[in-house]
């Protein structure tokens, strides 16, 4: 584990990961591991700079994710280049003299050759096209004045710039009257009908303003979180118009978009949104759910998630040794299917639902989640459906060896509230050897406050903050049995002691309770998953029986307890009344209290009874046992699967876009608002068959400063030379 940095380093240094700080005085940049002086280097001299964080990467002082999210904010594709020439080619390579540029391209015959092409009406692009030089390259010497354009002409042909919103409009509508609305490739519909393809090719189109473009900017970061990587494998479709590519891009580009549901497609243009996706229009809702629903049961979609989950699991493992697991209600309003009730604590009320069970890292990304229409509690849902799926996926687990030889050495570690503060549980995971963290149950004493201390505690994702910490080394006991545990306890400025508990105590304090109050990122995922991605939403109506031996709740049980509940509440109101009642010496007041000592005594008495009944009743019974209209069901599981996945890797691909937009913006959430704003914003869609281009050219942003790191993000894009996974053409992105 790296050393954590001693106290009274250099102020003014930013702190990057558990050991690396970063110090600019004087005009000189100094890097520190814990408190020496790693390496310095004058400020702007970017080949020592290079050098500097390559090394550090390549000795493991640092990882390139952290560099990644501190304020240097360098993409990690260009640590991974440095990491490798320093490996290949050496540290004298940073230093080497940089090449010498070419020729100038646009040369004045070039120049004469761009103008005459201009002036006879051909667009920026054909002229390009034309004189064989790149369009970029021709835009900026347009854009510079290098390269005159005439008068009136500086819109080029509209059918070669492309189709507008408009023109689209009235195509689509007069559709309407043959296959359907923006049905405009009916002779690819009608061969697909036919059985005579096994589904159409993508194929983009010249167009302009059009709406939800900037949503393709979004791609790059869907394939790189392996939204396709099932097709094949453990997705498919029989023949038809739509391929399962399609129907996962349409799904992708929903989530990202904020198309909350399949019906949310009914108010919006479909032939709009099928240019986005290189066809002629999306699928209709029926059409989208009967695709989902085969896709979802042809297929195997757990085991899909379970490949991503160990992919992402394996990308960062130093995150994924911390898995922090809760659940989330997701409550049922329909009356097609009869649920079981449990507590919704957003609700504060006992509704019908499902409970789904994430597991994420310290920074909210999911891994899986898993849904229990039946469950038992956290604990039970941890030790049968999540903890086998961990000994198998969590990457850089410890050898039996070495387990064996240190008695303190854990897998991994999970991190849940206090539903699971138990020793029950705790012992049960130990005996696996994996570690868990938590809230301690009914804390009731307090420690000196001469025992807390202030430590820098490191924050999951870089940086840290500062908090009073004091330790002890307890046990956590049921009945005659117990287990030791490490207790840490945070004192706040008003003077609360949270009581924080592990199993995995050759962690410090500082890691501990960085690790437990990153919890919060968890809580934080739910709410935004809620009201961005509708994660409670249906996408398949209907429900099916539950096996027949499971054990639910009791009814008759439930009404017996409920009743006991509903009397003690009585029994205090009218205690509390008879305590008001004792100050009173009128006559009519000694005879209220006789009243209610009365009410009362047969208050408890009906108690007595129900409870009596209660411990004759079996809390828990099999649904084969109950009347046909008590017994629970299950909604269809499959699609929900599916479309939780998908949301999935979409909330990864819209962070890892966030991530990239962090250096230009300050806060996370001005960079989320800014990215649902990319995903929403209208653009240009120009095919370059020739060469093999895409180019998507994306509308303006609200301000100067959200136009200039949105031109970065897109530059980035551009950088990584990402190919549509369809049709293969280089995607180049950049603003209107």
């Amino acid at each position: 584990m790296p050393q954590l940095l001693l106290q009274g380093f250099p102020e003014g240094a930013i702190r990057i990961g558990p050991s690396l700080s970063i110090l600019d005085k004087e005009g000189v940049r100094t890097y520190f591991v814990g408190p020496d002086n790693y390496f310095s280097h004058p400020i702007g001299d970017a080949g020592a700079q290079r050098f500097a964080i390559a090394s550090l990467i390549g000795n493991s002082h640092v990882r390139s994710c952290e560099i990644t999210r501190s304020p240097l904010g360098i993409p990690r594709r260009t640590l991974m280049n440095w990491t490798r020439q320093l490996a290949e080619q050496g540290a004298s390579s940073f230093f080497a003299p940089r090449a010498v540029r070419g020729g100038a391209v646009m040369t004045p015959e070039k120049i004469a050759e761009c103008e005459g092409l201009l002036r006879l009406g051909a667009s920026v692009a054909a002229a390009a096209r034309e004189a064989g030089v790149k369009e970029s390259t021709l835009r900026k010497a347009v854009g510079s004045g290098r390269v005159a354009r005439p008068e009136g002409l500086d819109r080029p042909p509209m059918e070669d710039a492309g189709t507008t919103k408009s023109q689209r409009s009235r195509l689509d509508a007069q559709a309407a009257q043959g296959l359907g609305t923006a049905c405009t490739r009916a002779d690819e519909r009608v061969e697909a009908a036919m059985g005579l393809v096994q589904s159409t090719t993508g194929r983009f189109e010249r167009c302009r303003d059009v709406p939800f473009g900037g949503v393709l900017a979004g791609l790059p970061a869907l394939c790189g979180n392996g939204l396709f990587s099932g097709l094949g494998k453990h997705l498919c479709l029989p023949a038809g118009f739509y391929s399962a590519m399609h129907i996962l891009t349409v799904l992708g580009f929903m989530a990202l978009a904020r198309i909350r549901r399949p019906e949310g497609l009914r108010h919006l243009p479909p032939g709009e949104l099928g240019k986005v996706i290189g066809l002629d229009r999306v699928p209709e809702v029926r059409t989208l759910r009967e695709k989902i629903s085969r896709m979802g049961a042809d297929g195997t979609v757990s085991e899909w998630m379970k490949e991503l989950s160990s992919a992402w699991m394996e990308a960062d493992p130093a995150e994924a040794g911390y898995l922090y697991v809760d659940g989330h209600v997701r409550v049922y309003h329909g009356d097609g299917a009869l649920l079981p009730r449990r507590f919704v604590s957003r609700e504060r009320l006992c509704l019908r639902g499902t409970t789904d069970y994430w597991v994420n890292d310290a920074i909210g990304r999911p891994f899986f989640v898993v849904s229990k229409t039946v469950t038992d509690g956290l604990s039970a849902a941890l030790l049968n459906d999540i903890v086998p799926d961990l000994l198998a996926t969590v990457p850089q687990q410890p050898s039996q060896q070495e387990l064996d030889a240190d008695p303190l050495l854990h897998r991994f570690v999970i991190v849940f509230d206090r539903e699971g503060s138990s020793h029950s549980l705790l012992s049960k995971l130990w005996k696996q050897r994996i570690g868990a963290i938590t809230y301690r149950k009914n804390v009731k004493d307090k420690w000196p406050e001469s025992e807390f201390k202030e430590v820098d505690v490191p924050v999951p994702g870089g940086g840290s903050t500062k908090m009073k910490l004091a330790t002890r080394q307890a046990t956590l006991s049921a009945g005659k049995a117990s287990i030791p545990v490490t207790e840490v306890r945070r004192l706040t400025d008003t003077g609360h002691q949270t009581a924080i508990i592990t199993t995995a105590r050759s962690l410090s304090s500082p890691v501990l309770a960085g690790r437990m109050f990153s919890r919060w990122c968890q809580e934080n995922f739910f709410g935004y998953m809620m009201e961005h991605y509708d994660i409670d939403g249906l996408v398949e109506y209907g429900s099916q029986e539950l096996p027949g031996t499971t054990e639910v709740v009791n009814p008759v049980w439930r009404t017996l307890d409920k009743a006991v509940r509903g009397n003690l509440r009585k029994i205090r109101k009218l205690h509390a009344e008879l305590g008001k009642q004792s100050l009173d010496d009128d006559p009519a007041g000694m005879q209220k209290q006789a009243e209610l000592h009365q009410d009362i005594e047969q208050l408890e008495a009906d108690t007595n009874e129900l409870r009596a009944q209660r411990r004759e009743t079996k809390r828990k019974v099999r649904i084969d046992t109950l009347p046909e209209d008590q017994r629970p069901q299950e909604l269809l599981p499959v699609s929900k699967m599916l479309t939780d996945t998908v949301k999935m890797i979409a909330y990864r691909a819209e962070t890892a876009l966030v991530g990239l937009l962090r250096p230009h913006l300050g806060k996370e959430a001005d960079a989320r608002a800014l990215i649902r704003e990319l995903f929403v914003s209208a653009a240009d869609i120009e095919p370059d068959e020739q060469g093999n281009r895409l180019l998507i050219r994306i509308h303006r942003m609200a301000s100067p400063a959200h136009d200039k790191a949105i031109a970065a993000l897109l530059a980035e894009l551009t950088g990584l030379n990402f190919r549509h996974p369809e049709t293969g053409m280089e995607m180049v992105f950049e603003l209107a």
